[in-house]
């Protein structure tokens, strides 16, 4: 075969070629998570915040659903629950919740966050957790984030009950859905202690309360572990503040 016969064949194999790799970048480039975190619009705060609390990969592993309902709860300023919204579509509904002493130290930024209706499907929801008004069994996946452990954390001003903590998220989920739980990682074998001083719980203790709560563990994640953490100093120390060792916990909502 003549090179005047081959070179028709070789142009029509680099198009096809061609081809292929523009449908394949069109798949991979079409993530809606990883578009949200990309979103130019998000607060420099945010952005910043993404080399510690790696989203991509957390709410991956949460299974974020497309659309349907999720409870960012206690959200603070709603760092999760603008690209949870951003990544789900415009169906899908996030209320972003706080209680009355976490809009404390909120500020402005839960305001400037949901300003001139920027996050349409973000619903903001402050209540205190036995005021939730959900219809039963209507949320997909529920995320604590850096949470859990203020149920153990007792002041004058502030004293949250753990039944009443795990029975709202019982009442909403979905059978089948999901809670995700984040938390500063305490010394082992400290159990709650830590929670009071440090704000900080053991994961083993962690893993089985919830458990005995009624929830199925469904698995971990050990993006956020943090090896230099000393594990025996308040999360509010300058020298590991937002550095912290932490531990990311999946659980089901029991279907029978």
């Amino acid at each position: 075969m003549t090179a005047a016969m081959v070179l028709p064949h070789l142009r029509r194999l680099a198009l096809v070629i061609g081809c292929t790799l523009g449908t394949f970048s069109s798949i991979v480039a079409a993530d809606p998570l990883s578009d949200a975190i990309d979103h130019p619009d998000r607060p420099a705060a945010d952005r910043q915040r993404d080399a510690t609390s790696l989203p991509n990969q957390v709410l991956n592993f949460s299974g974020l659903p497309e659309s349907g309902v999720v409870v960012d709860l206690f959200g603070g300023r709603g760092y999760y629950s603008e690209i949870i919204a951003r990544a789900m579509t415009d169906s899908g509904r996030v209320y972003l919740h706080n209680n009355a002493a976490y809009l404390n130290f909120t500020g402005d930024a839960l305001t400037m966050r949901l300003q001139r209706n920027r996050l349409p499907n973000v619903v903001r929801y402050d209540r205190e957790i036995d005021e939730f008004d959900l219809p039963a069994d209507s949320v997909d996946l529920v995320i604590a984030v850096l949470a859990y452990h203020d149920l153990y954390y007792k002041t004058e001003a502030w004293d949250l009950d753990p039944e009443t903590f795990f029975a709202t998220i019982h009442q909403v989920l979905k059978p089948g859905g999901t809670l995700l739980i984040i938390d500063h990682v305490a010394l082992a074998g400290s159990g709650k202690t830590a929670a009071q001083e440090l704000h900080r719980i053991d994961p083993a203790f962690a893993r089985e309360d919830i458990r005995s709560h009624g929830f199925e563990f469904a698995g971990e994640l050990d993006v956020l572990k943090n090896a230099d953490d000393p594990l025996n100093v308040s999360v509010f120390d300058d020298a590991i503040r937002q550095q912290t060792s932490r531990f990311v916990y999946k659980f089901v909502e029991p279907t029978d």
